[in-house]
């Protein structure tokens, strides 16, 4: 007999490389404007170095490598953005910044797909943006790779259909991996399976059916997928 009164629901998974077992997913948490060219150029100041803000995504928004994210509904204005992902190995409290890396098992490359029309509408009404951010197969991953020691600081960027559109390095962001992970621990008890979107550089721009995504993190790997009908 089962222990749940429907069928639950598979836990959401991503591959790590060179293994057999998978990366079970448990949150998603996704850092804001941390990269001083996107704030312009999404009409942000850039005179104060603001803490990070967070939004989330659901465990099941990942697209893992070699499968193809949908176009979503409700919809005209679907962007791109490139970003070096966290993916949490360790449990984690109030953590420190010198002991945030400590908790890290590894990193990979992601796409926070994002609805830019219901984004710009839900900030106009300071409504969340929980449907622009959070919708389904919204978050395209890399497979994980295991990493010691200092994190990936190298070129970050993004292509459509080879014409290069996003090109940064991670060093470029305003608060670094190290103090993002300590933030975070601050506002939840970080554990095991969560991934943290690390925010995305300038370049984001419109996405349209049959566009081809090839992204990239310097050292840490490489995803493409294809926006399907």
């Amino acid at each position: 007999m089962s222990a749940y009164v429907v069928e639950a629901p598979a836990v959401p998974t991503v591959p790590v490389e060179g293994e057999a077992a998978a990366f079970p997913v448990r949150r998603i948490l996704c850092v804001g404007r941390n990269y001083w060219a996107h704030r312009r150029e999404m009409g942000a100041g850039d005179d104060d170095r603001d803490p990070p803000f967070f939004f989330t995504k659901p465990a099941d928004a990942v697209v893992p490598p070699g499968a193809d994210p949908a176009y979503p509904p409700c919809t005209a204005d679907l962007h791109h953005e490139i970003e070096l992902v966290v993916a949490i190995g360790r449990p984690g409290v109030a953590v420190p910044v010198e002991a945030a890396l400590d908790l890290v098992y590894g990193y990979a490359v992601g796409v926070d797909l994002t609805r830019r029309d219901l984004q710009a509408a839900a900030k106009a009404k300071g409504q969340p943006w929980d449907a622009a951010k959070g919708f389904d197969a919204s978050a395209p991953i890399s497979a994980i790779r295991r990493w010691q020691g200092p994190a990936p600081t190298g070129r970050i960027a993004l292509s459509v259909n080879g014409e290069v559109r996003q090109d940064a390095a991670v060093a470029d962001m305003i608060w670094n991996v190290a103090e993002i992970v300590s933030e975070a621990s601050k506002l939840w008890a970080l554990a095991p399976g969560d991934l943290i979107f690390t925010g995305t550089p300038e370049g984001v721009a419109a996405l349209a059916r049959g566009d081809r995504v090839e992204g990239e993190v310097e050292g840490v790997g490489a995803l493409a997928f294809t926006v399907a009908a």
